[in-house]
């Protein structure tokens, strides 16, 4: 009996140790664990998906190496906890990533139209060219945008659609004719450009809303469902070449649950999904918002785990971005701020209240001031009969919320996702505003009086998904061209800009206490950078890339010397998609 037990003690303490073997080491790194400033370690252990141990490479090696233990040797380079943008529209994008062509990062308009002749010269006939956001006239050498005389030109006898922020597209000659547009062509709050014999000239403006542009981006092709599920695994890596490991999507205008939802999910099924996703639900039709609340608050609910097979990787997070059309806070900086509708209040009203009493979060886009007061009369009024006692809710944008606004927040447990919509508008914004005398948005008195705060990008129908020119922006307060648009004092320093991007944003999805920091418990999600990002100029930040992304502990990205472990990827479908030939955020151009 005796031997019977001490047989099974040691089979026991067997087990126990060989499950402290750590599947994969990271080793000989600088790593910021992102606990505090300057808080570097070794190594670190990974098992099962989360952080089992890190302290130094000797230490580690020797009490979690086994021989299945999967080794990295960092030599000597930078590891951050992997980054985790808290607005973007990363489920919409990667519907359409592969037939866009992307002026991400290009530094000249002529290598811009460059691309476009050589795209459209592979296209096939009757197939749109499209670049759809991520840049503006102020990154290119020239700082001007092309003129329609020049994509004519350029590209005469295909069809040719490009939008600029959110206030102007580019239609060519060609694709005026193929959606058979004229001087009766009309979209509300919009302006669809005439020349002087009644001729549309081929530039849209957005006026009260963006109508014009996105009713014409949706009539220029889609792609099948199977190269939607090519083009969103393209997409995911796109943005894994970055170190970004999560998002949180803000769903976005015509995009439809849960149709559009299945190339991700098809990823997430099949393990594919090389991004944890936690996306909101944004009601699509006018005046049907609160019937389509009340649906999905039947049909699904926060923190779903939709048959992913990494931990929480795919999930259902609540509701927004917009929740109502009569509260569509329309940032266009080449027109005066929009009013919003009267009916704004009432309309918001009911949905809130649906939304508290079902303990669904939900985020609400916001840029000015004056909208957000009037938001917030609504959230205060449900809040005494129907508390909001702790729920997730939080603005996105707030460029303009005042100092009294930002109390109110914190007073009903609020919190505020920012991104770097100035970076590429800011100069637009002093044409229409004059130059700002403080932040904005107001992040460091966000962060001041203990709201919480999120970063990420809006992209990609804006801004660039590159983090690092986020990073840029909080580090510098610069734009895309080089303007100093906030006061050089109150930039953020670098350890609270990287905080804003890992445990900050896990916030806005509920998961400040799973990931962002590289510590015992958390997820396995980590970035090899190709530079030292806290020795790096702040300068030469928006250079930096990932050599390793990590996500659940397994490699989902790797260049450089790292480059034979990247998992393999099939080419971008169709053949002729653009991330063939040019890729998608041009790192390396003249």
């Amino acid at each position: 009996m005796k031997y019977i037990l001490i047989t099974m003690f040691l089979a026991v303490l067997g087990t126990a140790n060989a499950q402290q073997k750590a599947d994969l080491i990271l080793f000989n790194g600088k790593i910021a664990t992102m606990t505090a400033a300057g808080d570097y370690r070794q190594a670190v252990a990974v098992k099962d998906g989360l952080i089992l141990a890190t302290g130094n490479t000797a230490s580690i090696l020797k009490l979690y190496k086994s021989p299945s233990t999967k080794l990295v040797d960092a030599g000597g380079r930078t590891v951050i906890p992997g980054l985790n943008d808290s607005h973007m529209h990363a489920i919409r994008e990667g519907l359409n990533f592969n037939m866009e062509l992307r002026w991400d990062g290009v530094k000249t308009l002529k290598r811009a139209m460059e691309m476009l002749k050589e795209q459209a010269a592979r296209t096939p006939p009757g197939v749109w060219i499209k670049v759809v956001g991520g840049w503006n006239e102020f990154q290119f050498e020239e700082k001007r945008q092309p003129t329609i005389d020049e994509i004519n030109s350029a590209v005469p006898d295909k069809p040719v659609f490009i939008t600029y922020l959110y206030g102007k597209a580019f239609l060519n000659k060609k694709g005026i004719e193929v959606l058979g547009y004229d001087k009766n062509t009309n979209y509300p709050g919009s302006l669809v450009e005439l020349d002087a014999n009644g001729k549309p000239t081929g530039l849209l403006y957005a006026k009260e809303t963006p109508m014009a542009i996105y009713k014409t981006l949706a009539l220029t092709g889609n792609l099948s469902p199977e190269e939607r599920i090519n083009s969103s695994e393209h997409f995911y890596r796109e943005i894994n070449s970055f170190g970004i490991t999560s998002v949180v999507d803000a769903a976005g205008g015509s995009q439809n649950y849960d149709s559009d939802y299945q190339a991700s999910l098809a990823l997430a099924r099949t393990g594919k999904l090389t991004t944890r996703v936690s996306y909101y639900l944004f009601a699509q039709q006018k005046g049907a918002e609160l019937t389509d609340y009340e649906k999905w608050i039947r049909q699904t609910y926060p923190n779903k785990n939709d048959h992913l097979l990494m931990a929480n990787g795919y999930a259902m997070e609540g509701a927004g971005e917009n929740l109502i059309a009569s509260g569509a806070d329309f940032e266009n900086f080449l027109e005066p701020r929009i009013v919003l509708a009267p009916e704004m209040e009432s309309d918001l009203e009911p949905v809130i209240r649906l939304l508290v009493k079902n303990r669904w979060p939900f985020r609400l886009h916001a840029t000015y001031g004056e909208s957000i007061d009037r938001m917030l009369n609504v959230f205060e009024k449900v809040n005494k009969d129907t508390p909001f006692n702790g729920l997730r809710w939080f603005f996105d944008h707030a460029e303009t919320i005042t100092d009294d606004e930002l109390v109110r927040v914190k007073a009903l447990g609020g919190g505020v996702a920012v991104q770097f919509r100035m970076y590429y508008q800011g100069e637009l914004y002093i044409k229409m505003y004059g130059q700002p005398k403080s932040q904005l948005p107001p992040i460091k008195k966000m962060l001041a009086m203990g709201i919480p705060v999120g970063m990420g990008t809006d992209a990609p129908r804006i801004s660039t998904y590159n983090p690092w020119m986020a990073l840029h922006w909080l580090l510098t307060g610069k734009t895309i061209g080089g303007m100093q648009f906030w006061p050089k004092d109150q930039v953020l320093d670098k350890f609270t800009a990287l905080q804003l991007y890992t445990s900050g944003s896990a916030w806005c999805s509920g998961e400040q206490d799973l990931k962002g920091k590289l510590t015992p418990g958390m997820y396995a999600d980590m970035a090899i950078l190709s530079d030292d990002y806290f020795k790096s100029d702040p300068e030469q930040v928006k250079t930096i890339a990932s050599l390793m992304t990590i996500v659940n502990g397994k490699i989902v990205y790797a260049a450089g010397p790292y480059a034979s472990q990247c998992p393999s990827i099939a080419p971008a479908i169709p053949s002729w998609s653009p991330i063939n030939y040019f890729g998608a955020y041009q790192k390396n151009n003249k």
